[in-house]
């Protein structure tokens, strides 16, 4: 597995468990988040600054993000979402929108090997619909 798809699921993990509590991205509250995180988790001293890039940048752009991706999520508010979906969604939505050294076909592709692995079957064609649509600012999942 590569430095950047551990970096990218050590986000999703850290996403996965802050979603999922409902915490805040309030910058002091992330901040103990992460120390909590890395604490608890065998992150990677090589993996974690990608994950923490991927990490601080998504907070900092999330309603953004959640507002690009439901325009592309025809019939599916984003809080209805499995937590995994929404979360590598909002991941990849994030490297593609605001991360200009992740090719976009990249960042999708990562987005779906990596959905194979910790998410349903079927959710592979669904984060792709989406993230498709995003790409090219058409259409609707």
């Amino acid at each position: 597995m590569g430095l950047r798809r551990k970096s990218r699921e050590l986000a999703l993990q850290f996403f996965y468990g802050h979603d999922f509590q409902g915490r805040s991205c309030d910058e002091d509250a992330l901040k103990r988040e992460l120390a909590e995180f890395t604490a608890n988790f065998d992150t990677g001293k090589k993996a974690l600054p990608y994950a923490e890039q991927i990490i601080k940048g998504l907070c900092c752009h999330l309603e953004e993000v959640d507002e690009h991706l439901a325009r592309h999520a025809h019939n599916w508010r984003i809080e209805r979402m499995s937590v995994v979906d929404r979360n590598l969604l909002r991941i990849a939505a994030w490297e593609m929108l605001y991360n200009d050294e992740v090719p976009v076909q990249v960042a999708i592709n990562e987005a779906l090997e990596i959905a194979k692995r910790y998410s349903a079957p079927d959710a592979v064609a669904f984060i792709n619909g989406i993230l498709d649509a995003l790409q090219t600012g058409t259409g609707t999942v």
